[in-house]
Parts: structure tokens; C-alpha cells; sequence
């Protein structure tokens, strides 16, 4: 198994933690989703508010870790190559995401200080970033659930284009990122 990129697909470790974080996003959607569906004050409800917010912070850990692998690695070319415009946007996606995995993990912790919540961590709870403050807890939390709306269309954007990629263009975009053996 290599873990490191090679020209023609990336190294198991990159390859994990991409599926890995696709996995850790959906529970992350499915948690807060899932809660709406029982009465407020339920211990359900609260539980998967918690776990959302664990899991979310998760993600904001191994985006850190997921941006120095990729910048300490080489990127497999596509090939064919793609047209300029297609690795610009492709570019640009990825940035987002960055974005994304990043400021909502924050915009959600500073909500929950800025309500004066605890921030739960897996059986320990972190340091508020501000201080209670009910006024910024309301448009923090819009930009959390605006950024959060983003991020469906960001996901499904990203598998259609690697399945177009796949399925019409057939190059190897998807099948760099693939678990399994170099083909």
C-alpha cells in the first residue's frame, strides 16, 4: 500500500482521509437533520446536536491535516488533461471546500460560545471563543446554517463532476482519488 501520491493516483493516506472525511460530513448533515425530528428538550435532540457538533470539530482537525498532506504532496495529473477552465474551477472547488471544512467548525463553536453552550469534545469541553453575546449568536448562526446549505451544493457539485469526469469524459479523475489497486 503507498501512502504517498504517485504520478498516477493518490497515496492511501490521502485517498483515506478524502472517503473518510465524505463519511464524517454526511453523519455530520444526518446528525443536525435527524434532530429536527424530536421534540426540543429530548435527550435524542440533544444528543445528536452534541455529536454534530464533535463531529464537526472533528472535521475542522483533519481539514488541517488533509491541507498539509496535499501541500506537501504532489497532486497525479489528469489525463487527458482537462481544458484550463475545468482545472481552474476544479481549483476553486477545492478551495471552497477548504473554506467550508474550516469556517463552519468555527462559525458553529463561536455560536455555541456566543450563547454561552458548552463545547463538547469527545469528554472535554473547549474554551469559548468570545464571550455571551445573544445578538452575535443569532448571525453567526445564519452564517453557520447559509454556509452549511453551501456545502450540499458543494458536495453534490463535486461528485457529479467526478462521475462526468468517470462516465463521459473518461479520464482519470475519479479513479485517482479510488481506493484499491494502481491500474
Amino acid at each position: 500500500m503507498k501512502t504517498a501520491s504517485t504520478k498516477v493516483r493518490y497515496g492511501a493516506l490521502s485517498i483515506g482521509l478524502h472517503w473518510f472525511m465524505l463519511l464524517l460530513l454526511v453523519a455530520v448533515y444526518a446528525c443536525m437533520l435527524f434532530s429536527s425530528s424530536f421534540p426540543k428538550g429530548s435527550d435524542t435532540r440533544a444528543e445528536l446536536k452534541t455529536w454534530h457538533y464533535m463531529l464537526g470539530l472533528s472535521v475542522f482537525v483533519l481539514a488541517w491535516i488533509r491541507l498539509a498532506i496535499n501541500l506537501g504532496s504532489q497532486t497525479p495529473p489528469i489525463e487527458p488533461a482537462p481544458p484550463a477552465w475545468q482545472d481552474w474551477l476544479a481549483k476553486l472547488v477545492k478551495i471552497a471546500f477548504y473554506i467550508l471544512m474550516i469556517g463552519l467548525p468555527v462559525a458553529g463553536w463561536l455560536t455555541l460560545s456566543a450563547k454561552g453552550q458548552p463545547i463538547p469534545f469527545f469528554g472535554l469541553q473547549l474554551p469559548a471563543l468570545m464571550a455571551e453575546n445573544k445578538n452575535a449568536a443569532g448571525w453567526l448562526k445564519d452564517i453557520h446554517e447559509t454556509g452549511a446549505t453551501a456545502g450540499y451544493f458543494l458536495l453534490g457539485l463535486h461528485a457529479a463532476a467526478a462521475l462526468f469526469h468517470h462516465y463521459v469524459v473518461r479520464d482519470n479523475t475519479l479513479r485517482r482519488m479510488l481506493p484499491g489497486r494502481s491500474t
